[in-house]
């Protein structure tokens, strides 16, 4: 039997920064350990003790700066080895007003620094995966040879996020490496009843192209030359890699877990036995690599800069409560609209067609993807049908059938500050196994990271009923979208419009839902009208009073708009004077216009095609009864779809889902009130 090399044969600075950084971590968890424990204004703390190997050592493979660094929450070491002040960690901990990881927004370790390519990370487990394949994917895409690290517990390779990711990562031949931190315990769930055979790695291998490199996370030599050869493949463009370095869990999962409740003390000593840092210390004095008053000395130093940290950090302010909701949205001024004469009549469908061409012509980071969108197919309706030919494989793309990877990647590919995401998820209803990473990441990112990052991401999905599609093609999610921060919700209901709006969208630096109604696609009689030029862009926030009118006000968005309008014809024709107004965007509302119409007719009747229990039209029902309540000459009413799922037969369909004659038999009502 070989005997491993000598740590002398390897880079000396490197052995002695990898110590320093262990150190610093090592001082760091035990400092905030006492700070929770005296009450200091830290609650909750993540204990990264046994994890410090691997988080040194791949931080300094990397390249501060170049390369891209997605760090789970118990990678301290990590971010303070990749050049993160312990000033900013430390005051991140005690939820202070600095600049860099959230500013208090987030709980401790949540980091964030844009000048070292660290993307704001969240609680939720695994959602770093997907984002960090989406930043891999945009640097293969520009030939760039940058890296991107993502790290996570054993834990979090239960959730499909981390398999979508690999399997993207493979199938794109992407430039990152998954680093899983496996201590064997997932909170208190232990390895044999969280991953089958015990071996992420042997999962890992089922993937043609990743690299895999298992091994002891306290072994400095094997844990540095996988790095090593992991960074190299990765930085020369040939694939992604998986590393599972084993690790001892020597703390608690967090400040607020008691592992005697769960491990045996048999455990626990087998763990402390397995501690990094007296392993390698013990291995580089043997060697006599440093002497033991160097070391001795180091400890000091460390525990003396990580002492100071904390009282600097500890006089830095709070956030002050006046800016607490400050970051939700990043600035915005629209594009100047350059009016041109009107071209032929087209439909909705071919708005979006030309609007997406024109933008991607005009802006190269422009790019389309999802289901189904790329070369001949375009898409369930064929809205991108061209875009492939046009512009090529790299800027219209086809994604698995994996909702939560479209919404990922576009995450990840907005973060370089050059790619502009228009994905689309091919039914608004089959858009829930992809929520997590709309609601809980795209939505707030700017806000948690600070405002140091926004997603300037445009997600289309195809909504509502009245074509037959049954439970699963038909529902109208815009209540549940509007109830999200951060997230700005379209809903175009003729061709002018949307065309003009979705050119807003792709300029926009935040996340944008664009709601495209399937019914109106095609239809000629009210959503047709002549084409807007490549210059014209419609503001958000503007509602358009589609008819004018002095008895009742109907307010719609989609669908609704078209029949309200063929209501209001109806009942023009018996005296009854209608307005009707479409709203075009929910968020941003504009409920100005829909005040100063109640003022002049005294009733407002609201319809949605969504159920009506908690509909969007509650909303502005409720907003309505308090600003326009001395203007109202009768109740507010609302008119929406029954409080179930639409159906797949036709007549059930129609009985579920308000008709243009419902409308009319309301406005009526209403106006003889």
């Amino acid at each position: 039997m070989t005997s491993c090399p000598p740590l002398a044969a390897t880079d000396f600075a490197l052995l002695l920064k990898t110590l320093e950084v262990m150190h610093l971590a090592r001082c760091m968890d035990e400092k905030m350990a006492k700070l929770v424990r005296q009450n200091k204004g830290a609650t909750f703390q993540l204990s990264v003790a046994g994890h410090e190997m691997i988080g040194a050592l791949s931080a300094l493979a990397l390249q501060p700066g170049v390369d891209w660094a997605f760090p789970y929450y118990r990678d301290r070491t990590f971010a303070i080895g990749l050049g993160c002040s312990l000033e900013d960690l430390l005051a991140a901990f005690l939820a202070r007003q600095i600049p860099n990881h959230s500013g208090g927004r987030m709980m401790p370790d949540h980091f964030s620094q844009k000048n070292l390519r660290i993307p704001v990370q969240s609680s939720v487990v695994a959602s770093q995966f997907l984002q960090a394949v989406g930043v891999a994917h945009s640097i293969r895409m520009r030939g760039a040879a940058e890296v991107v690290y993502v790290s996570g517990g054993d834990g979090a390779t239960s959730e499909g996020d981390f398999h979508e990711a690999l399997n993207f990562s493979c199938i794109h031949n992407l430039p990152i490496l998954f680093v899983i931190q496996d201590n064997g315990w997932a909170i208190s769930v232990p390895s044999c009843e969280q991953t089958a055979g015990m071996s992420i790695a042997q999962i890992g291998r089922g993937y043609e192209g990743l690299s895999v490199f298992e091994f002891d996370g306290g072994d400095y030599l094997a844990t540095s030359q996988s790095l090593a050869e992991a960074v190299e493949k990765a930085r020369s463009g040939r694939g992604p890699s998986l590393i599972v370095a084993k690790v001892p869990r020597l703390g608690p999962h967090s400040s607020s877990d008691d592992p005697k409740k769960y491990k045996s003390e048999k455990e626990t000593l087998e763990e402390k036995g397995r501690d990094p840092l007296l392993r390698f210390e013990g291995e580089l004095l043997a060697q006599r690599i440093i002497a033991q008053d160097a070391l001795e000395q180091l400890r000091a130093q460390s525990f003396a800069r990580v002492e100071q940290a904390a009282h600097t950090a500890d006089q830095m302010p709070f956030p002050s409560r006046s800016h607490a909701s400050d970051h939700v949205f990043a600035p915005f001024t629209p594009p100047v609209s350059r009016p041109s004469p009107p071209g032929e009549s087209i439909v909705l469908m071919d708005a979006l067609s030309h609007a997406l061409i024109e933008e991607m012509e005009r802006d190269p980071g422009v790019i389309v993807f999802g289901q189904d969108v790329a070369h001949g197919k375009g898409g369930v309706f064929g809205i991108t049908r061209t875009l492939t030919d046009r512009f090529g494989p790299t800027r219209c793309f086809n994604t698995p059938l994996a909702e939560s990877t479209i919404v990922g990647l576009a995450i990840g590919l907005s973060f370089d500050g050059i790619h502009k995401p228009v994905a689309e998820i091919q039914f608004a209803d089959y858009s829930w196994t992809g929520m997590n990473q709309l609601f809980n990441e795209l939505s707030s990112i700017h806000y948690r990271s600070n405002g140091q990052w926004h997603c300037p991401v445009v997600i289309r999905m195809p909504y509502g009923g009245y074509i037959q599609g049954g439970p699963y093609h038909s529902q109208s999610i815009e209540a549940f979208l509007c109830h999200c921060p951060g997230l700005k919700v379209v809903i175009p209901s003729n061709a002018s419009d949307a065309k003009r709006l979705l050119k807003s969208a792709i300029c926009d630096p935040n996340p944008v839902i664009f709601l495209e109604h399937k019914a109106l696609y095609r239809q000629r009689f009210f959503c047709a009208r002549p084409e807007t030029g490549a210059e014209e862009y419609l503001p958000f926030g503007q509602a358009h009073i589609v008819k004018e009118g002095t008895d009742v006000t109907i307010v719609g968005w989609g669908m609704t708009v078209l029949m309200a309008y063929e209501a209001a014809q109806l009942l023009e024709k018996e005296g009854i004077s209608v307005e009707v107004i479409d709203l075009c965007t929910l968020v941003p509302l504009d409920f100005a216009t829909v005040l100063a119409s109640v003022q002049k007719t005294g009733k407002l009747l609201i319809a949605h095609e969504a159920p009506c229990n908690c509909g969007f039209g509650a909303e502005l029902a409720a907003r309505a009864a308090k600003e326009a309540f001395t203007y109202l000459d009768a109740p507010i009413q609302r008119l929406a779809g029954k409080d179930c799922p639409v159906p797949y037969c036709k007549e059930l369909e129609e009985e579920v889902l308000p008709q243009t004659q419902d409308i009319e038999r309301a406005l009526r009502t209403l106006a003889n009130y």
